[in-house]
């Protein structure tokens, strides 16, 4: 059987675990629709700033010479040069379509080669080419899905003769996300062994250390060894735990006590019926012996039998509830031992009782007119209460 300290970690770790799962799924989720709009941010960006870069290399209209792009007097028609460097400034994959064609692009097919000849997308041909409108959205681009960007090419008479394109690969989104969620677990990694550590460190120090000194204490009463009682720190629980026990202690000892003179009484009272039994031809030892007998027993008597006219003996039918002779007696001897004012802490650890115990019998001899008190005030906090022998 697992410990108490073990089942409360892997409880909270537990708990931990799913939490995190549960945050970094969201986050995932959170982070997709982010990375999404920035993609769709960039690529807009991109296309605008790639014009600006064309236009300013290669100043001129776009038109269509013996089959071939151009750009004012260059040639953009397998010009990867002009490809390769935009992709380099963007990130981004870079194509140059004469009509629906490509005829300069960064995009490579499945044999590793520029995809040059390959077509747009119907869709997207229908929404640039037909239309002359701006794409901007997931296209289809040689079999793989991008955030792509398309703008329209015209010739100087406003004829649309091709398309500009930028796209960012999904598979970069995705490395973009899965960057994120790895650091965040990380953290969170971290953020959950500080947590187990410092549970572990609580459990000791609140829960297990004051459990354990309670065991060791019940286990000192079940093998007879108890000598006093125990004192531990922990949560109010713990506390009440604690003061239980302590009461325990404190009546198996008044018990003990109890049985302990009962015993010794009866001993006496049957040496005494042995002493004074007749025998057949007494002699000079038997007789001193007996009268030896006599006066133990008759000492005895008187120690267990104290006068009832003494103020310190009430009886046990003249204490309250609750309350016993032998503990009072006890707390009695200490105070005449002491002679001095005392509050009901010094008493209790006088006596090796509670602190409350002690305070009920201190108040009945108060009340009985055996004590007096008076109240002690400090320079801070709450006055104490010491009582006085009168």
């Amino acid at each position: 059987m697992r410990s108490l300290k073990h089942q409360i970690l892997i409880l909270l770790l537990c708990s931990l675990i799913l939490l995190a799962a549960g945050f970094l799924a969201v986050f995932g989720w959170y982070m997709k629709d982010r990375v999404v709009a920035s993609a769709i941010i960039k690529v807009q960006t991109d296309l605008a700033t790639c014009g600006e870069i064309i236009d300013k290399t290669y100043p001129g209209s776009w038109s269509v010479q013996n089959g071939n792009l151009y750009k004012g007097s260059v040639k953009i028609s397998l010009n990867n040069d002009l490809v390769d460097h935009l992709s380099r400034l963007t990130g981004d994959t870079v194509t140059v379509f004469l009509g629906e064609t490509r005829v300069a692009t960064t995009v490579r097919g499945s044999n590793g080669e520029r995809a040059i000849g390959t077509k747009v997308s119907d869709n997207v041909a229908q929404t640039v080419l037909q239309n002359g409108q701006t794409y901007v959205g997931e296209a289809n681009v040689v079999g793989q899905w991008y955030q792509t960007g398309y703008i329209p090419l015209r010739s100087e008479n406003g004829n649309i003769i091709g398309i500009f394109y930028v796209g960012i690969s999904h598979a970069y989104e995705q490395e973009i996300i899965s960057r994120s969620l790895i650091a965040m677990a990380e953290l969170g990694l971290v953020l959950t062994v500080l947590v187990a550590l410092l549970t572990w460190f609580f459990l000791q120090r609140v829960i297990i250390y004051p459990l354990h000194n309670i065991m060791l204490g019940t286990r000192d009463v079940a093998t007879g060894h108890l000598t006093q009682k125990i004192k531990v720190s922990g949560a109010k629980e713990i506390g009440e735990l604690e003061d239980a026990f302590n009461q325990m202690v404190e009546q198996i000892q008044l018990l003990t006590g109890e049985i302990n003179r009962a015993a010794g009484s009866k001993a006496v009272d049957d040496r005494s019926e042995r002493a004074f039994m007749p025998t057949a031809e007494p002699t000079e030892n038997s007789t001193a012996m007996t009268e030896l007998v006599v006066e133990q027993a008759a000492s005895t008597a008187e120690k267990l039998n104290p006068d009832l006219n003494s103020p310190l003996c009430f009886g046990e039918e003249g204490l309250p509830k609750g309350l016993n002779q032998a503990t009072l007696a006890q707390i009695v001897q200490f105070l005449q031992a002491t002679r001095r004012p005392l509050s009901a802490e010094d008493v209790a650890e006088g006596v090796k009782l509670t602190r409350v115990t002690v305070r009920r019998y201190l108040e009945f001899l108060e009340q009985s007119g055996v004590l007096k008190s008076e109240q002690k005030y400090g320079t801070v906090g709450r006055p104490v209460k010491l009582f006085i022998l009168i």
